[in-house]
């Protein structure tokens, strides 16, 4: 007989730690081999993505053998026979580096994020719906010329062919680690309408003025109109110059229209947080400082006597780099095969968008016209699907879209439309629950955009493919005017000596109002009337000046009879750019190279006389730490270099003068970000030391201006100390200003593992807010680099083996590859790398040769 079991604690205990200690090894020896085993085959799954890129490959659908040759860098050269090869080529080419990002762009352009990523995308995909950008992508191409459409079918059918040799998870990292929350993934065939969808959402991008538009209605329903428009202060065209010299007509009386119910904030800011969600994908959106340089110089100044073309268009920092440089050269240039181009493409769209060929160079920066206007549409209270317009009810246009789920659920969704555009206000937020009292507001209403990006309009394409083969500025505007939307600066240059400028796209012509503001809608009184047409556009060819210069400042002043946009960026980068080019007449590319990483803040050279006035007469002795900065900031010669200790005192200053100056009054969605329209906004606010807003409503003391001055200061030493420490020489400008390369879609996983596969950083970065080397960042988040210029590209005119480029981060977009990263030291450093011309260059760089056979 057995004796009963008693349990003894003091004996159980060394045996329950045994066993949770052995449990606790087996979980982590089971964890550790997890990830070592993920680790492996993610590692297994990285190398075999790698595409072939020497050797010979057959590709059906070829009409004879296609040339690849990719330099050290992982530059390809294409040469082909025909276009529609050289087409084809590239479609295959651009799948072989970065279909991922292919993949995932034609997602956000037809609003299909869910079927890749799940229900946390659904929100964004209704909007994206909304706009319709797909749809209108495939009436595009189905409107398109037969030779446009073939080249399209040409560049899908390349896609397709390497897509045809591989597995998902053969295509690239990124899928690997997709399926195993999405398993039943697979990418589609790439279509010719999946090109074309990408323009729409570099229109966005690139136009989207409605955010000014939103601002201003939010904030009159805080403040006075007289007050808003402090904080939309008009270009300064008394200090800043314009791209294009006064043709000196007078300008076409503007009527404007203020809608300022309290009722109307709150579906504003539904839209408005909508768009923000937008744009954090897109990374688009028209803040005033983000934008591009550009300049062209003609051969009367420069070494060599022919023209120089410089460019760095600024976009989000993301990796892999938004650009893909490429080479498109036909073996005999011809009629039938008219392209011996080499720059920067997009990945998805065949072409090359910004670069030069054998006669011309050409760059863009954004004019940022006013091409979207927000209407107030009154809706009928007994039916929601009719509004009012001139005193009928008018049934909208209502069509249904179905968002697939990864998982398998879908979810349908209506889309109602007026005859000024969808109704944006239905895809975030109801309007159900707001107080619609005031008089200037129907009982029920809603909001509609009309957009240019919206319209029937020729694809990107077209002017892009005219653009490449263009021989001469007559060619190249004929080209250009196709560029209906986004309106972009189009600047010039050619190896015979001429430099131009056009600036096509259609601007609206309103009957009334300014497009500053939302508008009724159902009166009919602010309808766009017609475009500008294209001769009245402006437009430069060989000015006396011998230069011009675009940094997305006003194109005219307003002597020009059309309006194209009260929200122009404020001037500051070109009055910078133009200071430099006409100290320097005679300069050659190594010296406009050196003004491209150009850093000189013209705001603190504005303000900083006027903080060191406060501290002086300051009343409350300042600590050691503060002196030793003030000492710092004393010495400052104004260059944010990422060195800098005057640089990184200055910032902080300027971040917290935007907050103590601004954040007691604006509502917290439209603090202060920086960049140049506050600059000017307080270039007038400074002279003032009295104006309301410098007093903090939310004190019982009224503050002046000096008093906010050496708050700001003092907020930030204390910054500063907090985040650097209290040696103030160790403070750096690039402590504090760095640039993390992030994956626009599992780069923002928020899982760690997964994140430190694709991003590359943080890196410490000069440069800063609407100076030359514009690397921005966001006063309300702090100083992380939030875009950058996205390439930077040198071209001389006179010897085009001369011409100097470089995109952020690499040509591959797999990760761990050769060419991943490595353009970004390079980048870092301000350094560029020849644009290889002459085959015998491209040969003797070259690193891989592919040879594509029928």
């Amino acid at each position: 007989m057995s004796e009963p079991h008693i349990t003894d604690p003091d004996r159980d205990e060394p045996k329950k730690r045994v066993f949770l200690r052995r449990l606790l090894w087996t979980v982590f020896g089971l964890m550790l081999t997890f990830v070592v085993f993920a680790f492996a085959f993610a590692q297994y799954s990285v190398h075999r993505a790698f595409p072939q890129v020497d050797g010979t490959i057959q590709v059906d659908g070829l009409s004879a053998p296609v040339e690849v040759m990719r330099d050290s860098m992982g530059v390809p050269n294409i040469y082909a026979d025909t276009l529609e090869d050289l087409m084809m080529a590239q479609g295959y080419v651009h799948a072989q580096d970065r279909f991922y990002q292919m993949d995932y762009w034609r997602h956000i352009s037809s609003g299909r994020l869910s079927e890749m990523f799940g229900e946390s995308q659904v929100e964004t995909d209704t909007f994206l719906r909304t706009m319709g950008w797909g749809r209108l992508a495939q009436q595009q191409y189905d409107a398109e010329s037969r030779e446009i459409r073939s080249l399209l079918d040409a560049y899908a059918a390349g896609v397709n062919a390497y897509l045809a040799t591989r597995s998902p998870t053969d295509l690239s990292l990124e899928y690997s680690i997709l399926g195993l929350t999405n398993p039943d993934y697979t990418p589609e065939p790439w279509t010719p309408a999946h090109s074309l969808a990408w323009g729409k959402v570099m229109s966005w991008d690139l136009g989207a003025n409605h955010e000014a538009e939103i601002g201003r209605a939010l904030i009159l329903g805080v403040m006075s109109h007289e007050r808003m428009e402090q904080l939309y202060p008009p270009f300064p065209g008394d200090r800043h110059p314009y791209i294009v010299e006064s043709r000196g007509s007078e300008t076409a009386a503007i009527q404007a229209i203020h809608i300022t119910s309290e009722a109307l904030q709150a579906p504003l800011r539904s839209a408005s947080y909508a768009i923000d969600a937008l744009n954090r994908i897109t990374g688009g959106g028209m803040e005033t400082g983000i934008g591009s340089n550009s300049w062209a110089i003609s051969g009367e100044h420069t070494p060599s006597g022919s023209p120089l073309l410089m460019n760095d268009p600024h976009l989000a920092a993301q990796i892999p780099s938004i650009w893909y440089q490429v080479g498109l050269r036909c073996n005999t240039v011809s009629e039938d095969c008219p392209f011996d181009v080499s720059g920067f493409s997009f990945p998805g769209v065949p072409g090359v968008i910004i670069g030069h060929n054998a006669d011309i160079a050409w760059g863009f920066t954004n004019v940022g016209p006013d091409v979207q206007d927000l209407y107030i549409e009154k809706i009928n209270p007994d039916n929601p699907n009719q509004y009012e317009y001139k005193g009928a009810w008018l049934d909208m246009d209502l069509r249904t879209e179905t968002i697939r789920i990864a998982g398998g659920r879908t979810v349908e969704i209506e889309v109602r439309s007026t005859i000024h555009g969808p109704i944006i206000s239905d895809s975030y937020g109801r309007l159900d629950d707001f107080d619609s009292a005031g008089v200037e507001l129907p009982e029920v209403f809603a909001v509609a955009m009309r957009w240019t990006g919206l319209d029937d309009v020729p694809s990107i394409v077209r002017p892009i493919f005219g653009i490449n083969k263009a021989t001469n500025f007559e060619e190249f505007r004929a080209a250009a005017l196709l560029f209906s939307v986004p309106a972009q600066n189009l600047l010039y240059a050619d190896t015979k000596g001429a430099i131009g400028y056009v600036m096509p796209g259609n601007i609206p012509i309103r009957s009334k109002g300014d497009g500053t503001l939302p508008v009724p809608g159902w009166t009919g009184e602010y309808e766009w009337t017609g475009f500008v047409p294209f001769d009245d556009l402006p437009t430069s060819y060989n000015p006396d000046s011998g230069y011009i210069v675009t940094a997305n400042n006003a194109v005219i002043d307003d002597s020009y009879p059309f309006l194209i946009t009260e929200d122009w960026t404020y001037g500051y980068r070109a009055r910078r750019i133009v200071d430099l080019v006409t100290s320097n007449l005679g300069m050659g590319l190594d010296g406009h190279a050196t003004m491209q990483l150009d850093g000189f803040d013209l705001n603190a050279e504005r303000l900083l006389p006027f903080l060191f006035e406060a501290l002086e007469s300051a009343d409350v002795d300042a600590d050691d730490v503060q002196r030793e900065a003030l000492s710092k900031l004393l010495k400052w010669d104004l260059q944010n270099f990422a060195g800098s200790t005057g640089a990184a005192v200055w910032n902080a200053t300027w971040r917290h003068l935007l907050r103590v100056t601004f954040h007691d009054e604006l509502p917290e969605d439209l603090h202060p970000q920086g960049g140049s329209r506050w600059f000017e906004v307080m270039y007038h606010l400074i002279d003032n030391s009295t104006d309301e807003f410098w007093d903090d409503v939310e004190t019982s003391a009224v503050e002046t201006r000096d008093d906010i001055l050496v708050t700001a200061f003092r907020d930030a030493v204390d910054e500063l100390v907090d985040t650097l420490g209290s040696n103030v020489s160790e403070w750096t400008w690039g402590r504090l200003h760095q640039l993390t390369f992030t994956n626009d879609s599992l780069g923002q996983s928020g899982i760690a593992l997964i994140e430190d596969r694709f991003n590359r950083g943080p890196f410490p970065v000069s440069g800063s807010k609407s100076v030359v080397n514009a690397v921005g960042w966001d006063a309300v988040e702090g100083y992380a680099v939030d875009w950058l210029p996205s390439m930077r590209m040198l071209i001389d005119l006179g010897d085009l083996t001369n011409s100097r480029a470089i995109h952020t981060t690499g040509q591959s977009g797999h990760a761990y590859h050769e060419h991943y990263i490595d353009m970004a030291p390079l980048w870092l450093a301000g350094e560029t790398l020849p644009m290889l011309w002459d085959r015998a260059d491209i040969e003797a760089d070259a690193r891989a040769t592919m040879m594509l056979v029928p």
